[in-house]
């Protein structure tokens, strides 16, 4: 802690004020110095579990008093808060990993923090997004969206995903364990073509992080059962667009070419593909050659 505050003890950390806090996603070497000091400081830490949180205070030898503030009353939890605030405290919110109200509790008490006139102070550190877009190299990628968890319903997660196909930005996708395999199916199913980097466990003792075109996939996740425990970020990466052209190639043209690829001759699967979808034969080649070319290196 005397590290902590040697750090970051010269900003002013004003008084009834919110501090929003960055925890890490799975280790814990990762808490920022000024994290530390701001939670040493604060009078009481909001947080999405308390049980997760007490484990994470107690690790880095803090005692303060937890208030529940998760999905589920994070409005009456807030109009609370707001009091205590008011009343000059400062207090931290915490999710349970990474940065809060990012696909995690935390943006409705922000704006009713904000609407009292209220200060509300960022602390950053880890987050589960910037991570897995940093390992994965998507170099031809236009920015990134961020689409979180999509829907559970099977109809409107189809939908969902066929919007993100074809991107020219990086489409980065949170995913429980027991939900991966069926993602990972839709994605070679829509996409086939697309490189999709997987991300599993960041930063934990087991992390995985592995890309390649989203038709292999599945055979990579059923070829070892463990890599489907754990939580999962996923980037699909941006559509590649072909030199000698502005216009990329249409995803159904690549998508039909992909599944030709897994059982015929590249020069008759090119063939087929462009009889099917009425594209151009040369740029099609030329794709699948840098298809090609992309999964030997």
């Amino acid at each position: 802690m005397q590290a902590a505050a040697a750090a970051a003890g010269a900003q002013q950390y004003p008084a009834a004020t919110l501090y929003v806090v960055a925890t890490p996603i799975g280790n814990l070497a990762d808490i920022t110095l000024r994290a530390l000091h701001v939670l040493a400081l604060v009078d009481a830490v909001a947080c999405e579990d308390t049980r997760v949180s007490a484990g994470l205070l107690r690790h880095l030898g803090l005692h303060k008093p937890l208030l529940k503030l998760h999905q589920h009353n994070e409005h009456e939890a807030s109009e609370a808060l707001i009091a205590r605030l008011q009343a000059g405290e400062r207090i931290a919110y915490i999710s349970d990993a990474g940065t809060p109200a990012i696909s995690d509790p935390g943006a409705v008490l922000v704006a009713a923090v904000a609407k009292a006139g209220l200060r509300v102070f960022p602390v950053p550190g880890v987050s589960s997004t910037v991570t897995a877009l940093s390992v994965a190299g998507d170099v031809v990628a236009e920015g990134f969206e961020f689409a979180g968890f999509l829907p559970t319903k099977a109809a409107e997660r189809r939908s969902a995903l066929q919007a993100l196909c074809g991107s020219a930005r990086s489409q980065v996708l949170f995913e429980a364990p027991h939900r991966i395999k069926a993602l990972i199916d839709l994605l070679a199913e829509l996409c086939p073509a697309q490189t999709v980097t997987v991300c599993r466990e960041l930063t934990k003792q087991f992390e995985t992080v592995h890309s390649a075109a989203a038709a292999s996939l599945p055979a990579w996740l059923a070829a070892d059962a463990q890599r489907e425990r754990g939580e999962f970020v996923l980037v699909l990466h941006a559509q590649r667009a072909l030199a000698g052209g502005d216009d990329e190639l249409p995803a159904e043209a690549l998508r039909v070419l992909s599944l030709l690829l897994k059982d015929l001759p590249l020069k008759q699967a090119v063939g087929l593909a462009a009889e099917i979808s009425g594209a151009s034969r040369n740029r099609l080649y030329d794709w699948a050659l840098a298809q090609k070319k992309t999964q030997q290196d």
